[in-house]
């Protein structure tokens, strides 16, 4: 996974020079959650997230517990950030309304729910700002290339990227709140023809889906189409 090409998009953190970059103390992890950190630090080794980094002058620890075992039975490493947060100042890009959305699905035939392949990471960290991110294993610190869970921010940067990419269909047969998107046809026989430029719009900027988390041309409920 390429991810989406920075020149597009990254994410940048702006941390305030008047903040003193903080180094957590390591914490001792117990042996469950240390051997999965190990796993999973290993997996994003091999896909390229994250990397070895030396005398970096932020630090954190995956956060207490330490990991978030997914419905599928992986976990997901989850680092505090908290002190790096602090000296970010908030991005106040707007997020949908969860309210409109469920609206905007009234009176459509056909609807097609898709998510992102592990959506922040398809976002790079700006180079600048990489080795902010460093965190402490057993095994050593690393620091995140992509764009990590927890950081400030980081859906706002989600959501500004998929608006650009969508300019032009959201609203009409697209809706998205970060990495979650729809796409809604008020016609069955036009639902194809929606997909393919959805498709198309991902083909160019190089995003993923997670098929296992897409659900294509579900019928909606007479409920819901009688809106």
């Amino acid at each position: 996974m390429k991810g989406i090409d920075p020149a597009i998009t990254s994410h940048e953190l702006n941390v305030d020079p008047t903040f003193k970059p903080i180094r957590q103390k390591r914490r001792k992890l117990g042996p469950e959650w240390s051997k999965a950190v190990n796993e999973e630090v290993d997996r994003l080794l091999d896909a390229g997230f994250i990397a070895e980094v030396r005398y970096p002058k932020w630090l954190a620890n995956p956060v207490v517990p330490v990991v978030i075992k997914k419905k599928n039975g992986k976990w997901r490493i989850c680092v505090d950030f908290t002190d790096l947060n602090k000296a970010c100042p908030k991005d106040s890009y707007p997020l949908p309304h969860i309210d409109r959305l469920v609206e905007s699905t009234a009176g459509n035939e056909l609807q097609t729910f898709m998510d992102a392949f592990s959506g922040y990471n398809q976002i790079m960290m700006h180079t600048d700002d990489r080795e902010k991110t460093a965190f402490i294993t057993d095994r050593g610190t690393y620091c995140y290339k992509v764009m990590p869970f927890g950081l400030k921010n980081a859906r706002a940067t989600y959501q500004r990227l998929v608006n650009r990419m969508f300019a032009d269909k959201l609203g009409n047969t697209m809706e998205f709140y970060i990495d979650d998107m729809l796409v809604k046809s008020l016609r069955a026989k036009d639902h194809l023809n929606h997909l393919q430029d959805c498709f198309k719009t991902l083909n160019e900027y190089g995003m993923k889906l997670n098929p296992a988390k897409c659900t294509f041309a579900r019928e909606a409920s007479r409920q819901t189409q009688n809106k």
